[in-house]
């Protein structure tokens, strides 16, 4: 159900409301009680969830951090290099 935003012209309050779209709007101001409340235009609420979507639109930091992990894995491999070399001696 989508939800409308509401302004009264009593008191000056706002209120949101879930309602089907086939519904009137609402007159009463559930905030005074004065039957001078009007549906407001307002952007939608558009929210994605999931693990597929990312705000930035660049995707997640799990690539960089793979490439931080690959790097880590090099520098602990070289260690061991050097490490054998100089028992060897």
């Amino acid at each position: 159900m989508p939800t409308y935003s509401y302004l009264c012209d009593g008191c000056g309050g706002t209120f949101e409301l879930e309602q089907r779209i086939s519904e009137d709007p609402v007159k009463k101001c559930s905030l005074c009680g004065k039957p001078q409340a009007r549906r407001q235009i307002v952007s939608g609420n558009f929210i994605l969830k999931g693990g597929g979507w990312y705000s930035d639109g660049y995707g997640s930091s799990g690539t960089k951090s793979s490439s931080s992990s690959s790097s880590s894995s090099d520098s602990s491999s070289s260690t061991k290099t050097e490490s054998k070399a100089t028992a060897a001696e």
